[in-house]
């Protein structure tokens, strides 16, 4: 039961003008300009166009800064204004073998086609904290170029595909238009190619859990990173009017192949499977969750037991939404005094019956 409450609209007010302060902080410090937050917070803001379902960074910075560095609030900010946007068309499908890639590292293989492009990473240093970064403007040596590579790298893959050792990635018969899960309510039994567009505005924190459930035992799977590759991949619109596509630019994506042990059924023989992530921007710690979630929820259709949380569909993509989670968990801080209140008639009245029990001989 959800009773409308009426009246303390100046506290509401107030309470307003206070989170205004609080988001400002000291007025002595310049403000943070939505540019610097793109700029050097690139992973917050990248995480919050993924979640948010909106590639703009500026407007996704902005979202961060409102939201005082709160992502799950700032992702909420981000789609509630998505849903005031016309829809103008659709792009082209991505070919992320046209990438130009900035990164792309194998687990898999020691030398690969066009080599390991180790890229902007912190998996190689040492996290410690670098108190060189107190001092805004210190100086730095020569920083490498950053540029993504000029000519397109092969899918590592394609060397298990040659050999036939990894299934083939095809499209299904008719291959039909997917569905579009900010249009249209989740349902079930969900395909693939929706189940991985949940997955890509999902969560990461929760995404990451789920697939750290199935390396400790909770699937039958055991992941190899074939592939992860980060870079730009350039955005096509066909107008129909003027009868070709037109270059909308470019955009950063990230994408992860794992490859996942399959012992074989009465109609596969064995090989390996694939677990697949995409996602908008930096996010290679969230396309490889999604990987490894994507193959534990393709159990089912590979004639595998399904024995653990990461492999039921409903249970991951029910609540894979951290804004219609955030909300549902922060909607007990509104009012639920009429709620509570029968709840508390109906205890004391139980409890009368109680004593009054326990208070007769018979």
């Amino acid at each position: 039961m959800y009773v409308a409450v009426k009246g303390g609209e100046t506290a509401i007010g107030h309470a307003a003008q206070l989170l205004a302060h609080a988001r400002r902080g000291d007025t002595a410090l310049a403000e943070l300009e939505c540019r610097q937050l793109a700029g050097q917070l690139r992973h917050a803001v990248h995480r919050v166009m993924q979640e948010g379902s909106l590639f703009d960074e500026t407007l996704a910075a902005l979202a961060l800064k409102q939201a005082a560095g709160d992502v799950v609030e700032a992702v909420f900010l981000l789609r509630a204004f998505r849903t005031t946007l016309p829809r103008l068309g659709s792009t082209r499908p991505i070919d992320t073998a046209a990438m130009r890639v900035r990164r792309r590292v194998s687990g898999t293989f020691k030398d690969i086609p066009g080599g390991q492009v180790l890229g902007p990473t912190a998996d190689y240093t040492q996290r410690l904290l670098d108190p060189q970064l107190l001092q805004c403007g210190a100086a730095h040596s020569e920083l490498p170029q950053a540029d993504p590579l000029p000519n397109p790298l092969p899918s590592v893959l394609d060397t298990l595909g040659a050999e036939g050792l990894i299934e083939a990635e095809l499209p299904p018969p008719g291959d039909p238009a997917p569905s579009d899960l900010t249009t249209q309510p989740l349902m079930f039994p969900a395909d693939r190619p929706t189940r991985l567009q949940n997955l890509a505005r999902g969560d990461e924190g929760f995404l990451l859990g789920l697939a750290y459930s199935t390396q400790r035992g909770y699937a039958e799977n055991h992941p190899f990173a074939g592939e992860i590759r980060m870079g730009e991949l350039e955005l096509f619109l066909e107008v129909p009017e003027l009868g070709f596509a037109v270059s909308l630019g470019e955009m950063t994506v990230t994408e992860c192949q794992m490859i996942n042990q399959f012992a074989g059924s009465a109609s596969e023989p064995p090989q390996f499977t694939r677990g697949y992530g995409l996602a908008v921007g930096e996010a290679e710690r969230k396309t490889m969750a999604m990987a490894l979630v994507d193959r534990a929820l393709r159990a089912q259709e590979l004639g595998e037991r399904i024995t653990a949380p990461a492999q039921q569909a409903e249970f991951v993509l029910y609540h894979t939404d951290n804004v219609e989670a955030s909300g549902f968990v922060q909607h007990l801080k509104l009012p639920h005094y009429v709620d509570f209140q029968a709840e508390l008639s109906l205890l004391r009245t139980l409890r009368q019956e109680h004593e009054t029990r326990q208070g007769d001989p018979a």
